[in-house]
């Protein structure tokens, strides 16, 4: 490699690690707002068990399952 090709690529890599250092910087000393935010809270899951209607599960119902023929 030429002489200029390694300078290059150190001229390259030092910006990179300016910006990298000036973002950082910039992020860290922004510091975390004081707000605060009020958030929903979700009930616990039960363990009851609900029995399912009986106007959809009986035994007079339409199984999904079975293939029906309609017509001949």
């Amino acid at each position: 490699m030429k002489k200029t090709d390694i300078a290059m690529i150190v001229l390259i890599a030092g910006f990179s690690v300016l910006i990298s250092y000036l973002v950082i910087n910039s992020l860290a000393q922004g510091g975390f707002s004081e707000q605060t935010y009020e958030v929903k809270t979700t009930e616990p899951i039960s363990n009851e068990y609900v029995k399912p209607s009986s106007e959809i599960f009986n035994k007079d119902a339409i199984n999904p399952t079975v293939q029906v023929n309609i017509g001949q």
